[in-house]
């Protein structure tokens, strides 16, 4: 793709937009060379990284550390005889703890970001060099003393001179009355050795050696002669420190050598991370998408605001929707001067080249664009006094050299073609571009004030008109795109609102119509007619939005207190459950107040079932893909409601299961339970009026079989609460015949029960005496 085309669409200023969102220098630069992708298979894979690091950085706070190029460590390290140095390590290893925290971000797989993580994972890491980088490198990027046990040795003997010479000078200028005479401290050093810093007028009371004076001439350094033999031995000692320091920096150059291109690998990750990073910074900066891209299909971009405002001035985008047909390739913009038809071309070409540049764009959900291996830009004044060619030639000239190369992948944005020259011959001349760009499958986008290209984006079956609209009062632009129209130019309306004289203006009217120029006010009725629907629309969709509000907010509440309405019988319900069971109220008493709370919930239900509040997908269409396992169904001629366990695909068949029985049914002969009211409390009314009420459910059976008997008996209680509120008139407790001990406890706890009426052993096969029936009052 041309440089020119996207330096006309200003993509240089996105890129430099996106450089500020990356935290390395080497991640700006990365950014700064984003550019279309040569195929669609390095497009998709961009943008899959960009959709799933936008996500993982929104959820986890994904970050890449900072760190600085390494572009001359490299260069040093392809030298074979090159050492690095600590500042060469300390950069690289940077870079290294910037990828190591990437890697272990991701250490464990995610199914949210399979792409992200497993680029991150196999990514080649230099294990040694890694860890020796850590282990001999400072913080402040030195050499750590544990680099090596001669380096270590070296320094810790430096360290004893330099604590055994602070001593003896200290020492020296309290015997000899020095104190008044020494500038500083007692001791500082002075090339590379350990003097005393006196008054120049002094230096005569110490015997030494003096070795510089200050800028200022008013200290001199120095040294006595009872330190020379120390700094001497000390000057040993650096050499040694210097040479051990030397090796250490031979043996990790030698390991970063070694494992360079796991280095370059590791790098690389780290930079491409920043990047993407910045990527998805820019992607919640402007609130928009990563668009679908591909094939040859259709253009529509929905709610597309121009990239640089939605990042620069988010509130002064206006959105636009940009869309073509499959069957077209032309859109034919019209309308007045400074009312966005050019905003508009350069809204789709930088969506475009940002969208194939793996990019996110400032369009609404579900945009999409074709797979464009081309843009090209015929766009503003182009005319040239040093190159003696005008606007026109330019355009003619830029258009030759780049016609051949024109086809079924290329977008062709032209602004104002042919304009530079006689209307009548630059008019035939663009509608000729246009068809010959049409026969070539080329897609194109045209902004024009000629009259006879408005009406060929009318009469054409690939081309499409698209009008500015203008606020018919004011003659204010609206920035709205109206299809399959035209748009007046009115330009004699523009130049009155920027104050050309009133009678300039009047000669030009009596010369428009000596011109019998009588379609600019067909055009105008036009733009009346077609904003005065575009105002009635917005109208309509502001007061579908307010009540769509209302609905959801109505929703909201009906639902918060119907389950503080459910909470508060079912806790009703428990305390007299309890009560009945102490023998503080009686049965009857018991199952009267019971009925009393089923009749309030059943007053709820058909409440809720009037308002179709509790499911407002309830009159939906029932279909296969609804009968999910897990959902409710009642059964057709059984008069019981299960749950499905299974699904047989091919025979399209349910396997339910009804209380502790399962079979399988046919899928027309079931249908769905939609029950607002819970179990506890469905009562005859609701189900006599509510076509889809459950019957006592699942669940009927309880299994105690290897419990201990204190654990049986608590289950076997909450089981007995759970049947009597769901209005369960038979169970099933299955406890196995094994020394029958948990048989005889079960069957003594049912006897004192007073909810229970009788139980008795199942038959021999219904699996005799290690199951109970039990009958409920």
């Amino acid at each position: 793709m041309e440089q020119r085309a996207l330096s006309q669409l200003e993509f240089p200023k996105i890129l430099e937009r996106l450089s500020r969102l990356a935290v390395s220098e080497p991640g700006a630069r990365a950014c700064l060379a984003f550019a279309p992708l040569p195929t669609l298979a390095e497009l998709s894979r961009a943008q899959e990284l960009l959709r799933q690091a936008f996500t993982c950085a929104s959820e986890t706070g994904l970050k890449v550390q900072a760190f600085v190029p390494l572009e001359g460590v490299f260069a040093a390290l392809e030298a074979p005889h090159r050492v690095l140095d600590a500042d060469d390590l300390w950069a690289a290893g940077e870079a290294l703890l910037a990828t190591g925290a990437i890697r272990e971000h991701f250490e464990d797989e995610n199914p949210r970001w399979p792409l992200l993580g497993r680029t991150a994972r196999e990514t080649p890491w230099p294990v040694r060099l890694f860890a020796a980088l850590k282990r001999c490198l400072a913080k402040d990027g030195g050499l750590r003393d544990e680099s090596s046990p001669e380096l270590f040795s070296a320094r810790q003997e430096i360290r004893r001179i330099h604590q055994r010479c602070a001593t003896q000078v200290k020492d020296f200028v309290s015997k000899e009355g020095l104190g008044p005479y020494v500038q500083d401290e007692y001791m500082t050093i002075s090339s590379d050795r350990y003097v005393l810093p006196l008054k120049t007028n002094f230096k005569g009371r110490v015997q030494g050696i003096v070795h510089d004076y200050s800028q200022t001439g008013e200290t001199c350094y120095v040294e006595p002669m009872f330190l020379v033999e120390v700094n001497n031995g000390l000057q040993e000692l650096k050499r040694e420190e210097r040479d051990e320091e030397r090796k250490v920096l031979e043996y990790l150059t030698g390991l970063a050598r070694d494992e360079l291109a796991e280095l370059r690998a590791s790098y690389g990750l780290a930079v491409d991370m920043d990047a993407l990073l910045a990527k998805a910074a820019l992607w919640g900066l402007m609130g928009g998408q990563v668009p679908e891209v591909g094939g040859e299909g259709s253009v529509a971009l929905f709610a597309a605001r121009h990239p640089l405002l939605a990042v620069a001035e988010p509130g002064l985008a206006r959105p636009v929707d940009i869309v073509l047909k499959p069957d077209q390739r032309a859109l034919i913009i019209s309308g007045a001067n400074a009312a966005g038809k050019t905003v508009c071309l350069k809204t789709l070409g930088l969506t475009a080249v940002m969208a194939l540049a793996g990019l996110p764009v400032a369009v609404g959900e579900g945009s999409r664009i074709p797979f464009w291996r081309d843009v090209q830009v015929f766009m503003g004044d182009e005319q040239s006094i040093e190159d003696h060619v005008s606007t026109f030639t330019a355009q003619i000239s830029h258009l030759s050299r780049v016609w051949d190369g024109l086809g079924p992948g290329s977008l062709v944005l032209l602004d104002e073609f042919g304009a530079g020259t006689d209307p009548a011959q630059g008019a035939a001349l663009a509608q000729a571009v246009v068809d010959k760009l049409l026969e070539k499958g080329v897609s194109i986008a045209a902004a024009t004030h000629f009259p006879a290209l408005k009406a060929y984006g009318l009469t054409n079956p690939g081309a499409r008109s698209a009008s500015m609209l203008f606020d018919p009062k004011t003659k204010k632009p609206l920035f709205v795109l109206a299809y399959d129209q035209v748009g007046a130019s009115v330009a004699l309306d523009v130049a009155k609102e920027c104050g050309l004289a009133a009678d300039v203006l009047e000669q030009a009217r009596k010369y428009l119509l000596l011109g019998a120029e009588d379609s600019a006010a067909l055009f105008e009725r036009l733009n009346d007619l077609a904003a005065a629907r575009e105002n009635e629309v917005r109208g309509l969709n502001a007061e579908k939005a307010k009540i769509e509000d209302r609905r959801r907010k109505l929703a909201e509440t009906f639902e918060k207190d119907r389950r503080k309405l459910l909470e508060d019988m079912a806790a009703k319900a428990r305390t007299i459950l309890r009560e009945a069971e102490r023998e503080k109220i009686g049965r009857k008493q018991a199952l009267k107040e019971l009925g009393e709370a089923r009749k309030a919930v059943e007053k709820l239900a058909l409440t809720q079932e009037g308002s179709g509040a509790e499911n407002p997908d309830k009159k939906a269409a029932w279909n296969w893909e609804d009968a999910a396992v897990g959902s409710r169904v009642r059964l057709a001629g059984w008069d019981r409601a299960g749950e499905v366990r299974e699904k047989d695909e091919k025979r399209r068949t349910l396997k339910v299961d009804m209380g502790g029985v399962s079979l399988w049914a046919d899928f027309q002969d079931v249908t769905p339970v939609y029950s607002a009211v819970p179990d506890a409390f469905a009562g005859p009314s609701v189900k006599a009026q509510r076509e889809n009420a459950s019957p006592a459910g699942p669940g009927m059976t309880l299994d105690i079989r290897g419990m201990r008997a204190d654990e049986a008996l608590g289950e076997l209680a909450a089981f007995l609460d759970r049947a009597l509120l769901r209005g369960a008139g038979e169970l099933q407790i299955i406890h196995g015949r094994g020394t029958g001990a948990l048989r005889r406890e079960a069957h003594v706890f049912l006897k004192d029960s007073p909810v229970v009426a009788s139980f008795q052993a199942a038959t021999e096969e219904h699996g005799g005496d290690g199951v109970t029936l039990v009958e409920l009052k």
